[in-house]
């Protein structure tokens, strides 16, 4: 089996279907307790509110254990990191399914959240190693990192309404298992030709006059798009569920009509990757933060058919500002150092996400109102826009090495 045979001192190659199934399970298996919760609480006596506080471990371990594996990628090997990646996402879920008390629960849910925290370091920078079109596989690469978040939910309550919350794990840790045998065996070892093509590539292709202001602004547009996306994926049902009245006053049908903007968005990030190949990633950062300006302080004044129309537009920008980010990294980070960076960003972009529960909560509870919030979210996507014009006008135009395919 490949699995054991992997040296971290060759390099090896795996198809980007594998790394973009793999972007699904990521979200898939981090979000199914999400909706599992309240049947496991009721298994171990606890409320909703006592039961989720057990999660905690495996969403600061999503984020916190990210530089420890780019770390290890860049030092090791990205591929023995990848492979192990679906196999410790299987022993996560299969132990949290057997818990017999919350604190193993939350020991098992940490070992998940810890495994989990592989891919963004280390499978975002697989795919945009081989160069040519990197915007463009980013992209398709975050649409199956999305629907994982899509059909978490949907899977995990239909799992739970004909079995119970504890298949709800095991048939996707099976899955996670069956896959991570099928990635192992897929890996094809790169001969030294295209290795050293690639590292040409990669040496020539780095920019790194003004990496300072790269580095300054892609921190501002991480947090503050973090935030942004954060706060819009949360508030977006509930504000459904308050505006659209006209439309339907049912839960269940707001929910699917804040899944459809959902779904519909992330295919934003095709194009926006798409676009980044052709020019300079600058502009379209920066377009993406206009758009957010323009549609989501909209979306503050609007009611019903108006509304839906306007946030769907709005989450348009919202997703597709998304790999841009990853797109520009590329363009200013040496191969050899990716790994480590994008877990830092990745951590940073958690931090702002976190960040975006008790900020609703405050200004809640101060008398602002959805309109309020929204607006000052309008007001903060000042920020990308102003970050992305300062942004160093270079083509993106990315090399395309010759090279055999494999």
């Amino acid at each position: 089996m490949k699995l054991l045979n992997l040296d971290s001192s060759k390099t090896y190659s795996i198809p980007d279907l594998y790394l973009n199934i793999g972007h699904l399970l990521d979200h898939f298996m981090m979000l199914i307790f999400a909706k599992a919760a309240f049947d496991a609480g009721r298994e171990f006596g606890l409320s909703y509110e006592e039961i989720v506080i057990y999660g905690t471990l495996g969403v600061v371990l999503f984020g916190a254990a990210a530089p420890l594996a780019g770390w290890l990628a860049d030092k090791f090997s990205r591929a023995i990191l990848i492979t192990i990646y679906p196999f410790g996402l299987a022993l996560g879920a299969v132990l949290t399914a057997f818990s017999n008390s919350v604190e193993m629960l939350g020991i098992s849910l940490g070992i998940l959240g810890f495994f989990a925290a592989i891919y963004h370091p280390v499978g975002i920078a697989m795919i945009t190693k081989r160069p040519g079109k990197v915007g463009l596989r980013l992209g398709v690469n975050g649409v199956w990192g999305n629907m994982g978040v899509a059909l978490a939910p949907i899977m995990t309550g239909f799992l739970i309404a004909y079995a119970d919350w504890k298949l709800a794990f095991i048939i996707p840790g099976i899955f996670c298992f069956l896959f991570g045998i099928t990635q192992a065996l897929a890996f094809v070892e790169e001969d030294d030709l295209i290795s050293n093509i690639k590292n040409n590539y990669n040496s020539k292709n780095v920019i790194t006059d003004g990496w300072q202001t790269v580095l300054i602004c892609l921190s501002i547009v991480t947090l503050s798009g973090g935030f942004i996306f954060g706060s819009m994926t949360f508030l977006i049902p509930r504000l459904f569920e308050l505006n659209l009245t006209n439309i339907s006053t049912d839960i269940a049908i707001t929910g699917v009509l804040a899944g459809f903007v959902y779904a519909f968005a992330s295919f934003a990030q095709i194009g926006t990757g798409w676009l980044a190949d052709k020019i300079p990633p600058k502009y379209v950062l920066s377009a993406m933060g206009l758009g957010q300006l323009i549609f989501i302080y909209l979306a503050s004044l609007t009611f019903d058919y108006s509304l839906l129309f306007i946030m769907l537009m709005g989450m348009l920008f919202v997703f597709g500002q998304v790999p841009i980010t990853d797109i520009i990294l590329v363009k200013y980070v040496p191969d050899s150092w990716r790994a480590r960076v994008l877990s830092i960003k990745f951590m940073v972009n958690l931090c702002a996400g976190a960040a975006v529960l008790p900020a609703i909560s405050i200004l809640l509870k101060n008398g602002f109102d959805f309109s309020n919030i929204l607006k000052s979210l309008a007001f903060i996507s000042i920020a990308v826009i102003i970050s992305g014009m300062f942004l160093p006008n270079k083509s993106s135009n990315f090399i395309v090495a010759k090279q055999k395919s494999l």
